[in-house]
């Protein structure tokens, strides 16, 4: 049982999939529904203040070197106009919108980016991981009810 539980903490931890596979995966493999869920908002957690105070300063170092500056550049700017994007339509609302950012499991949504975007566009490190965490915590909510009602309805819960 602890392999499964650690093996949910390393998937929360994973960019892109995050949670989001984490909470279905422990699910479906018969773990505890609240410990599995606490574990992987504990993994998805861990990597948010790493990518909050370094990504955006590993981006601005590497923009102007020869092999990944042009990519780089891509993304600090892509961060930047989308930020200004959010910021204009969220106007003081912006950490309710990284709130449903995060906690929409959608593709491509999720901690990491969140959390990469409140970097980028300078908001304050506290109010966004409040914001983050109780998106993780939506988004967790809103994938063991689906994962549940799929495995009710196909008879493995």
């Amino acid at each position: 049982m602890l392999k499964k539980f650690l093996i949910v903490f390393f998937i929360s931890m994973v960019p892109l999939i995050e949670l989001r596979v984490a909470v279905p995966y422990a699910l479906a493999a018969g773990l505890p529904v609240l410990p599995s869920y606490i574990v992987a908002i504990i993994g998805n957690m861990i990597p948010v203040p790493i990518i909050f105070f370094f990504a955006r300063k590993v981006l601005e170092w590497g923009k102007d070197k020869k092999v990944i500056g042009k990519f780089f550049t891509f993304c600090l700017e892509k961060g930047h106009k989308g930020g200004e994007k959010l910021q204009e339509k969220a106007g003081r609302g912006l950490y309710v919108a990284l709130f449903l950012f995060v906690g929409i499991p959608l593709p491509g949504t999720g901690a990491w980016t969140g959390t990469l975007a409140a970097s980028i566009l300078d908001m304050d490190f506290k109010k966004s991981v409040i914001a983050v965490v109780l998106g993780v915590i939506l988004a967790g909510i809103i994938m063991g009810f689906g994962t549940t009602v799929v495995l009710w309805i196909t008879g493995l819960f």
